[in-house]
């Protein structure tokens, strides 16, 4: 992609990938989830969910997996009203870049 991800576009995008597993989700399936819409490297992908569980928005728990822990997050309450934001805010933004690129804005 040519256009460059900020911060909380990623929030975003990491938020909503792991709101859709009710139980929670482990790291290398999140960050295969989100590279269907963004190119990113783990080593991109980690601080982020690191932030986001400083951050109160992610919780995250291990659980064994073939005998080894696997870490997994899951969305918070205070992550899913974030998440909520980040939709609202993310609808009008593409709207009016939407328009741009189809010539109806005049504003």
């Amino acid at each position: 992609m040519v256009f460059n991800t900020g911060a909380a576009l990623l929030d975003a995008i990491v938020l909503a990938v792991v709101s859709r597993e009710s139980e929670g989700t482990y790291g290398y399936k999140i960050t295969q989830d989100v590279r269907k819409a963004i190119e990113v490297s783990e080593s991109t992908l980690y601080p982020v969910l690191r932030r986001l569980q400083k951050d109160e928005c992610l919780e995250v728990y291990d659980r064994q997996f073939d005998g080894r822990n696997r870490r997994y997050y899951k969305v918070t309450d205070k992550g899913m009203t974030q998440l909520n934001l980040y939709m609202t805010e993310w609808k009008r933004y593409s709207g009016k870049i939407n328009e741009l690129f189809e010539g109806g804005a005049t504003e």
